[in-house]
């Protein structure tokens, strides 16, 4: 068979359902850290491991997408707008 017809394998890491990059913020959800703001329990990424967890600057171990509120990229850009 040509070496054009067979399919491109693609590497997990390459797959576009990848739920974190470094550099974005993340927060711990309520029942993992309660009695503290939104703030105290955001936190930047660091490092995205290949197995889909991730590591945080200032704040020791490797952490799961569960852990976190589900990302609202809209919240962010509303604080924005209220600072104007």
């Amino acid at each position: 068979m040509p070496l054009f017809f067979r399919k491109k394998r693609i590497r997990p890491a390459e797959t576009a359902d990848t739920w974190a990059r470094p550099e974005m913020l993340v927060t711990f959800k309520a029942e993992i850290m309660p009695g503290r703001s939104r703030e105290e329990r955001t936190f930047r990424i660091k490092q995205v491991l290949p197995n889909g967890r991730i590591i945080l600057y200032d704040f020791i171990g490797e952490h799961r997408q569960g852990a976190f509120e589900p990302i609202n990229f809209l919240r962010e850009k509303a604080a924005k707008g209220h600072q104007k």
